[in-house]
Parts: structure tokens; sequence; C-alpha cells
């Protein structure tokens, strides 16, 4: 095969995998506002293609079943948090102490109401397929450990030192959940966010030590 054959096998090549990238995003975003608006047990496939413009084909030739694209949706979503996570860390605001820390990131992880509701219907659906289970815990094992030198890196900006990153990761997860509930049920109550903030806090002092 000579150059120009092998370039133009590439340059073809690309539009395809830039036509999957985008067909991936948009079942994507068509399968979050589904799951949001219908609930997990009224989505179908064709659904959630009918929302994104595309066939039975184009579903899947990306995902085997809906567990598999919610398991990509929220491994999305994880990385977009951890991204925003990162990008607050590198900016240049000061941290003074560890409730700033809170706050700093907490500012970075919005209370989603669409989000929790998808979630708690998927976490109930887990729970009745084993498989399924295992790996959600996986998915969430892989988040906290992403996420665990990001936070001691802000700790230490707030003189604290992490002495267990594992049990620091489940325990602010288990509270994140937790408390993104109450939130949602009380959106207008300034007490209910400040309670956020204080059991966060009570997490950390748990998990750290003054530097």
């Amino acid at each position: 095969m000579s150059r120009a054959d092998g370039d133009a096998g590439s340059v073809g090549a690309r539009p395809v995998k830039r036509r999957r990238v985008q067909t991936r995003a948009r079942l994507l975003d068509a399968a979050f506002e589904a799951f949001a608006e219908d609930g997990l047990g009224r989505c179908t496939v064709e659904s959630i293609c009918e929302r994104a413009g595309f066939t039975r084909g184009a579903f899947y030739s990306n995902f085997t079943s809906l567990e598999e694209l919610f398991l990509a949706m929220w491994e999305q979503r994880s990385a977009a948090m951890l991204t925003e996570v990162s990008a607050v860390l590198e900016s240049d605001a000061v941290i003074p102490d560890e409730r700033a820390a809170v706050e700093f990131v907490l500012s970075a992880v919005p209370v989603d109401d669409k989000w929790f509701r998808i979630t708690s219907e998927f976490t109930a659906h887990a729970l009745r397929n084993p498989p399924l289970r295992r790996l959600m815990v996986a998915r969430e094992e892989s988040i906290s450990a992403a996420l665990a030198p990001v936070l001691s890196r802000l700790l230490a900006r707030a003189g604290r030192t992490v002495t267990d990153s594992t049990g620091l990761g489940r325990a602010l997860i288990a509270v994140h959940d937790g408390t993104m509930a109450q939130c949602l049920l009380e959106p207008d109550s300034a007490a209910v966010r400040e309670y956020r903030v204080d059991l966060f806090m009570r997490v950390l002092e748990s998990y750290t030590e003054p530097a």
C-alpha cells in the first residue's frame, strides 16, 4: 500500500470515529432525560433512540443494554465531576481552614435533582441484580480512588493530612448521597445546607489529622 493510500484510510477513519463519538453522546443525553422524566421501568431502547433520532442499530453498535448505557453515563458524569473538582483545586483561591475546603469542593459538585432520581432508581434495580450490583460497587470504588489524591492535595492546603483515604472516600460518598436527598426535599432551607457542610466536617475530622 502506498503512503497516499494509507493517508486516505486514516482521513476516512477520522470522520467515522467522530460520528460514532457524536452518536454515543446523543444517546447518552437522550437517555439522561428519558431516565429522569420517565423512570427506568418505562424506558426502552426504542424510546431512547426516538429521543436521540437514531435507530436500534445505532444503539446496539454502542451499548449492549440499558444497564451498560447507565454505567457509561455514570462514568461520564464522574469524570466531569473529577474535572470540576480538579479545576477548583488548581485555582488560586485561598483555603484558610477545613470548612472552607469543604465549601470549596461542594461548589463544584451541584445538587442535581435529575441525576439523583436516576441513580436512586438504578441503585434499587441493582439490588435485585447481583452482577449489576457488583459493577456499581466497582465503579464507586474507582471513583473514590480517583478522588482521593485530589482531596488529599486540597486538604493539605487547609493544613490537614488524610489518615485513611479509602475510609474517607466511602464516607464522603455516603454523606453526599444522603444529604443530597435532604437538600432536594427542602431546596429553600439554608439550615439543611449548613447541616450538610457540618456533616462533611465531622467526616473530615474522623479521617484526617492536623498536618
